[in-house]
């Protein structure tokens, strides 16, 4: 049985995989062997290289700084897929995205404030909000932020 790779279209591939979160930012520091002789392995793809990492190592025994490298990535990197695998199965190989995943800068403190504020003065336009926590708190927050704190806070109420 031969592999089919006229149907195939590697750039939708990686298109699919950087959407997903799976697209290897590094394919050129993937050395294995298997990568480079083998079409069914990818180096684009993360989830697919860190799995290999992994057995690897835990499999064929071989030496975690060897796997690491072998694959393009740290010791660290490996201890890290290794923990999310364990925990996740394979998702817990696909990246997250970086930064806050909430409202980071918008501390309970500080909407309980913004509340009373509304609730004394309705009149306070958004900016004018935005102005007294940056005053009282020494934040800068958008009024977006702000907006989208105070109606979350509404919702919970009801």
């Amino acid at each position: 049985m031969t592999a089919r790779t006229d149907a195939s279209n590697p750039e939708a591939k990686r298109d699919a995989l950087h959407q997903a979160g799976g697209l290897n930012p590094r394919p050129q520091d993937v050395q294995d062997d298997l990568f480079r002789t083998n079409e069914f392995f990818d180096p684009h793809d993360l989830v697919q290289v860190k799995y290999e990492m992994l057995r690897s190592a835990q499999v064929e025994g071989l030496a975690i700084a060897q796997a690491a490298e072998r694959f393009g990535f740290s010791r660290p990197a490996y201890y890290h897929a290794l923990e999310a695998f364990q925990a996740q199965g394979l998702p817990g190989l696909i990246r997250k995205r970086p930064g806050p995943k909430g409202a980071h800068k918008l501390s309970e403190e500080i909407v309980d404030y913004l509340e009373q504020l509304r609730a004394e003065h309705a009149e306070l336009s958004v900016s004018m909000l935005v102005e007294n926590v940056r005053q009282k708190f020494r934040v800068v927050v958008h009024p977006r932020s702000i907006e989208r704190a105070l109606h979350r806070r509404q919702k919970k109420r009801r």
